[in-house]
């Protein structure tokens, strides 16, 4: 073994792996707390309530909406930790910020396509058929995600 520069800490394996799980516990925590956030401002945007639409009303149109707009967060939250470089209370709050503003363009996102395009997600999620535009919606969510993540990094 060979010796450490002067002034650098040595740890054991099982104070680097308790160190790397509580990092990992850490990250999973946030992660599933900003996915959470995502669903509920998801929520807010798309007309109805997104559980009833879809557990109770099957809407393929809100499940695919959501379910990209889950991914995209997923996206960001995955870039945010690659990019903290081992730092776990700025990756955090990297992670965090990056996070809210993922979901914040994702909403806005899903706005302008609704004004630019004239792709209503009012009308879409009231289709009992996946129509056309979530799908649009649902490969914007998804650029958006990666744009967002790619600068991250």
């Amino acid at each position: 073994m060979s010796p450490s520069p002067a002034g650098a800490e040595t740890l054991s394996l099982a104070e680097n792996l308790g160190r790397g799980a509580l990092a990992i516990a850490a990250y999973a925590v946030l992660g599933v707390i900003l996915l959470v956030i995502g669903f509920y401002v998801i929520d807010l945007a798309i007309p109805g309530k997104l559980s009833h639409l879809i557990k109770d009303a099957r809407n393929p149109n809100a499940t695919l909406l959501t379910s990209s707009g889950l991914a995209a967060v997923g996206l960001i939250v995955a870039a945010s930790i690659w990019s903290s470089g081992g730092a776990l209370h700025e990756g955090l709050l990297a992670t965090a910020v990056f996070g809210l503003l993922g979901i914040a363009m994702q909403t806005v996102g899903m706005i302008v396509f609704d004004k630019v395009a004239g792709i209503s997600v009012r009308q879409l999620v009231s289709e009992p058929e996946l129509q056309p535009g979530a799908r649009l919606l649902a490969v914007t969510h998804l650029a958006i995600g990666l744009i967002t993540a790619v600068a991250v990094v």
